[in-house]
């Protein structure tokens, strides 16, 4: 989600080109403008202006520009209140049907647990809807990630509002879909619970011995050592002492972590680079054909020039970039990768042939994502333990051969 500082930038902006009374505009600049970083008096701000011009052209945006901010505050009543009131026009927002269901949970009541029941199942008809969409080979992996993540948390909403209302079968039932779609220990936890709230705490054992066993960085030291706890307590009902207990949480290490490997090797044969996080876990497919494995490369300098064939400054850049291959051309532990950034691979070809440029051209494959390139050219340097030390973005063309060849010096010498 965008800064608060970035919601009022969007927001002064877009309120200023709309169609509204020069007074209204004046008055809800001013607004903005006074209500400082917090949003809570950028949430007042809003109001007040909507008390004071209930109909505004811009109503719509100004309550999305309240949600926004009462979810940096953590607002739930106003999560709820505006966030429905913006639903209620468009329902086909992932992010605020989840958000909004969230909020909802937070009270225990009915009636809040049938809305969010309601907008839950909204937001698993447009994850399915998305399941279909094809991103192309190399973003298949990501999206399945995506989905599996956002499924995984609306079944567990489901399963909460489901428990809400009584029905602990059902929310024991979207506990586990949940599990299936992204196992994580939240989700054991959540079927554990809800077993336990049936009744039935003997059944409770194994997943919770799962969401003991699942390393999750989202669970705290006291959420396990709970874990641990019930787990003692239903063990010694059922059999006097903990004695097996161990064996009990043995199995369940050895079924989490085949269930998880299982997993990541089917996104890794969808996408290789679905789980990656560092730059050298990626792997680049190539003009060629050939695959590149960029952690063969580790022990080595390697500069990452991103650029695209619509690009100008990329080929202003290109002799320049040439020039400090030169430089470098017997340094064997200096690596040169070019990584085309292009969404129509087909044109890179007829490009390079076009312009006479080397065919040894990489794709970028989701690590122009990971590494955050935003504007190219850009040029990234990793030291030899593939931690980058250097990003060049654009280029000033009297001092870039210099620039960059030091800072390959100095990433050598490290």
């Amino acid at each position: 989600m965008k800064s608060l500082s970035a919601i009022f930038l969007l927001a002064v902006a877009c309120f200023a080109q709309a169609e509204m009374p020069e007074a209204e505009q004046s008055a809800l600049r001013d607004a903005v403008s006074e209500s400082a970083n917090s949003p809570i008096e950028f949430m007042r701000a809003l109001e007040a202006h909507l008390k004071k011009y209930p109909d505004s052209v811009r109503k719509a945006e100004i309550e999305k520009g309240i949600v926004k901010a009462a979810m940096e505050a953590k607002d739930h009543r106003r999560i709820v209140f505006y966030g429905e009131r913006v639903l209620a026009r468009d329902s086909d927002d992932p992010l605020l049907l989840e958000v909004v269901s969230r909020a909802l949970l937070a009270s225990d009541d009915k009636q809040s647990a049938e809305k969010a029941l309601k907008y839950c199942r909204q937001l698993e008809q447009l994850l399915r809807a998305k399941e279909k969409e094809d991103p192309g080979p190399q973003g298949r992996g990501r999206l399945r990630l995506e989905i599996d993540s956002a499924l995984g948390r609306g079944y567990v909403f489901q399963a909460r509002a489901n428990g809400n209302l009584g029905k602990f079968d059902e929310a024991v039932e979207m506990a586990r879909k949940s599990y299936e779609a992204n196992p994580t220990a939240d989700a054991a936890r959540e079927i554990a619970h809800w077993l336990d709230r049936a009744g039935k705490a003997e059944q409770a054992l194994a997943p919770l011995a799962d969401a003991f066993a699942i390393v999750d960085p989202k669970t705290s030291d006291a959420q396990r050592a709970a874990d641990r706890k019930r787990m003692g307590e239903i063990y010694r009902k059922s059999h006097g002492d903990e004695k097996g207990l161990g064996d009990v949480i043995l199995a369940a290490y050895d079924r989490t972590s085949t269930l998880l490997a299982g997993r990541q090797s089917r996104l890794r044969a969808v996408d290789p680079n679905a789980l990656a996080t560092e730059p050298l876990e990626f792997t680049l497919s190539s003009l060629a054909g050939q695959s590149l494995d960029l952690a063969t490369l580790k022990g080595k300098v390697v500069v990452m020039d991103f650029w695209a064939t619509w690009c100008g400054p990329c080929r202003a850049q290109k002799p320049l970039y040439d020039q400090v291959k030169k430089r470098f051309a017997d340094e064997k532990n200096v690596v040169f990768l070019a990584i085309s950034t292009d969404e129509d691979r087909a044109a890179v070809e007829p490009f390079l042939t076009a312009q006479k440029w080397n065919k040894t051209v990489y794709f970028e494959d989701g690590l122009a994502t990971l590494l955050r390139i935003s504007s190219i050219p850009t040029a990234v340097v990793l030291n030899r333990r593939g931690e980058i030390v250097s990003r060049m973005n654009g280029f000033v063309p009297e001092r870039f051969v210099d620039m960059l060849s030091d800072r390959i010096r100095d990433a050598l010498a490290e």
